[in-house]
């Protein structure tokens, strides 16, 4: 039952919001689509939903076009909270969930116990809007969940929580995905992606710039990632003198380097070897989404500004 967005494309006006993009969520699956505000992720989102129409394009769940399916299929949680704010906490989740077909006495049940677990069971009888923030959140997680829909998508669920909120909110994802539910939610936070996603979309100004497992997506651009402590001055700098390596993160506790698709990254080892150093951390990464995204993402934008035409019409 795999999630497939093919080839949608969606224009409002002049903007064309959406250019080709095409990805497949596998069942069971956390998913992170990630961009920059603007991207074209809550778009993606609302098509997927069916809240909005693709110009062209199709979207289906399990071989099937996902209006076909019932909407306790699926579970929304969009970027802007849609709380009732002058309704109780608890007597709103208990109207949600029964809008799709839940008894009130197995929503109250299941509502109370997601409280408790959110930390906030004094707030069940307490209107909305007198919640903060991370607390409406929370809440409106759990108005997502309650009708156990067999997909989740998110938009941007981490904004603005504070750590704890946060993994409060990781561990519940976690457990819908042990419970066979398939989540895709969008976010331009990469750290969150790259703990809990198990594939990736990255997309700008409406095309797809990389897609796939984390880590296919970590090792698509071909360069590895060196961590390395030795017992010097702690000045690693001049290893960026070396063929193919640049320092990209000089620290008193290590100091990282970038090392080009082909080199051997125990070049590295050798040469700080080689100057008589103890060394007491050297580690071989794969590159972080965030230097992915940076990369794949900084490459299109100098792509674009070359490609740009000038004011008489013509090339740079």
């Amino acid at each position: 039952m795999s999630l497939e967005i093919t080839d949608i494309r969606k224009r409002f006006g002049d903007v064309q919001a959406l250019d080709g993009v095409t990805f497949g969520v596998a069942p069971g699956e956390v998913f992170g689509f990630l961009g920059a505000n603007g991207a074209g992720k809550t778009t993606t989102m609302r098509i997927i939903l069916g809240f909005l129409r693709p110009d062209t394009g199709s979207v289906s769940w399990s071989d099937r076009p996902v209006g076909e399916w019932p909407r306790r299929t699926w579970g929304y949680m969009p970027e802007e909270r849609g709380l009732y704010p002058r309704m109780e906490v608890l007597e709103q989740l208990v109207f949600f969930a029964s809008l799709y077909g839940v008894s009130r006495s197995e929503a109250r049940r299941d509502a109370v116990d997601w409280l408790a677990r959110f930390r906030i069971s004094e707030y069940a009888n307490r209107k909305a809007e007198s919640l903060s923030k991370g607390n409406q959140q929370k809440v409106q997680f759990i108005a997502t969940i309650l009708h156990e829909p067999d997909v989740l998508v998110m938009d941007e669920p981490f904004a603005g929580l504070d750590p704890v909120n946060v993994a409060l909110l990781k561990s519940a994802f976690l457990e819908m995905r042990d419970r066979g539910k398939t989540l895709v939610f969008s976010t331009h936070q990469l750290e969150q992606a790259e703990e809990l996603c198990d594939s990736v979309a990255i997309i700008d100004r409406g095309r797809l710039v990389a897609s796939g497992t984390t880590r296919e997506v970590k090792r698509s651009t071909g360069h590895q990632t060196v961590r390395l402590a030795t017992s010097g001055d702690g000045d690693l700098d001049w290893l960026g003198s070396l063929p193919a390596v640049q320092v990209t993160r000089p620290g008193r506790d290590y100091t990282e380097l970038r090392v080009a698709a082909g080199a051997d990254p125990q070049a590295v080892l050798k040469a700080a070897l080689g100057r008589g150093d103890e060394v007491f951390r050297f580690e071989v990464a794969d590159p972080s989404l965030e230097e992915v995204f940076v990369e794949r993402v900084g490459a299109l934008d100098v792509e674009e500004q070359t490609l740009a035409p000038t004011s008489e019409g013509g090339t740079p």
